[in-house]
């Protein structure tokens, strides 16, 4: 036969299964709502709730404000909830709990809620980080590296602290996606800065936060930029490896797939693989069915690539295979498009790489004249915008001049000694990591 329970309380607390912790923490909530006083709001032990439960506290003992709180908790007189239960009580004491129960589960989950909705920034905070984003990518083309770093530090810091503020998983998401494409202009910065180490390490995270975004198009974004700097660092294998990885990501759309078949070729060419590189050549070009995609053409910018930096990679790649007529014509054909820009939008970079790939160009076939006509647009570059592709370019043309067959001649030594100060008159920041390339035979 079951044991007849010492008071009301303890039968409502077994059948509650409210142990003795859990006793003082309904408690306390408990007389904050229905005292309200502070730290002058009544409490209890265990081992108080101990001596109420096995009936050893006479009801009148307890103050005025510990009988308040006991009522709202368990809804009946305290008289009665230390007193052993009867059979007339005994049967209603479930429908009292039971109330009281659904109220307390019902604050309970609005306090939660609440606290849950705190730990949240607002949608709004995240669209303008989205387009901040977007801004510095659109603009990048025609700011200097150093100040392109400069705003990407900043929002990655900004998007990093948004982070640590919610727990909300499709915030959560969304600004792993958003600090993701920071850390990848952030390398893009680097790399354009000649800290190629720095690059590799930024585009590597910039890949890991795609991973953890489950947003390939990112992955994808930043194995081109490692293609690149294992390009300009001297190992084509390795760029011809993560240009072709970063192409079976899915979802890209043309613009992305160009972009990585022009640095696959220009890796190929490194390497002196002819067949190779005019065959990703070729697909580069020949990428057109219409398909887009969220980051290449969503976002765009330095994410996509536009076409004249295509026909300024083609003829990089064009010069790598010693083919000086396909490179003066995707030179000439880069140069042709970015003047038809207004003249903000037009990147340093391109004008600067498709003047010095025309420049050697005509150098290959020995035009001099030529060569010095294409490198006019060059020298108006500023010394805080003459990144690294450029400024690569523009040393193998100075090591071509520096040949015994052109020693002799004034215009190639002026030439020379032009692109040399063009070189050294580059912010100090730029080309800290020599490239490789520079020991190409041009």
């Amino acid at each position: 036969m079951t044991e007849q329970p010492e008071t009301l309380l303890k039968l409502l607390c077994d059948r509650r299964n409210l142990g003795a912790p859990d006793f003082v923490a309904l408690f306390d909530r408990t007389a904050d709502e229905v005292v309200g006083k502070g730290g002058n709001n009544p409490t209890c032990s265990e081992r108080t709730v101990f001596r109420w439960k096995a009936g050893q506290t006479r009801p009148e003992s307890l103050s005025a404000d510990t009988r308040r709180v006991l009522q709202a908790m368990f809804g009946c007189a305290v008289t009665a909830l230390l007193a052993p239960p009867s059979p007339a009580e005994d049967p209603q004491a479930p429908a009292f709990n039971l109330e009281h129960e659904i109220n307390m589960t019902a604050r309970d989950a609005q306090d939660d809620a609440s606290a849950t909705a705190a730990a949240s920034v607002s949608d709004t905070s995240l669209d303008q980080l989205a387009d901040d984003v977007t801004s510095l990518a659109r603009d990048y083309a025609s700011l200097p590296p150093s100040e392109a770093f400069r705003r990407g530090r900043a929002l990655q810091e900004e998007l990093q602290s948004q982070r640590d503020r919610t727990q909300i998983p499709t915030q959560q998401q969304r600004l792993l996606v958003l600090t993701g494409q920071a850390m990848a202009l952030l390398a893009a910065a680097a790399f354009d800065l000649g800290s190629f180490d720095n690059a590799r390490r930024m585009a590597r995270a910039a890949d890991l936060y795609g991973e953890s975004a489950r947003f390939p198009l990112l992955r994808a974004y930043a194995d081109g930029i490692l293609a690149y700097v294992a390009y300009f660092t001297g190992m084509p294998a390795e760029a011809v490896s993560k240009a072709q990885r970063a192409q079976t990501y899915g979802g890209l759309g043309d613009v992305a797939q160009q972009r990585l078949l022009a640095i696959e070729a220009r890796a190929h060419g490194y390497l002196g693989d002819t067949d190779s590189a005019r065959e990703a050549l070729r697909l580069s070009l020949q990428a057109e069915s219409g398909s887009r995609d969220d980051l290449h053409d969503g976002v765009g910018g330095e994410f996509g690539f536009s076409p004249e930096r295509l026909a300024m990679s083609s003829s990089s790649t064009a010069l790598l295979i010693h083919d000086g007529g396909q490179a003066e014509r995707s030179a000439r054909r880069a140069l042709d498009l970015i003047s038809q820009k207004p003249q903000a939008s037009r990147s340093p970079h391109v004008l600067g790489g498709a003047a010095a790939d025309l420049a050697m160009a005509r150098l290959l076939s020995n035009d001099v004249e030529g060569a010095a006509d294409a490198l006019t647009p060059l020298w108006d570059i500023p010394g805080d915008q003459r990144v690294t592709g450029v400024l690569v370019r523009t040393g193998q043309i100075q090591q071509f001049l520096a040949q015994p067959a052109y020693r002799r001649s004034t215009l190639p030594r002026e030439l020379r000694d032009r692109v040399e100060d063009f070189t050294r008159s580059a912010s100090s920041h730029q080309l800290s990591t020599r490239s490789a390339l520079l020991q190409l035979e041009a």
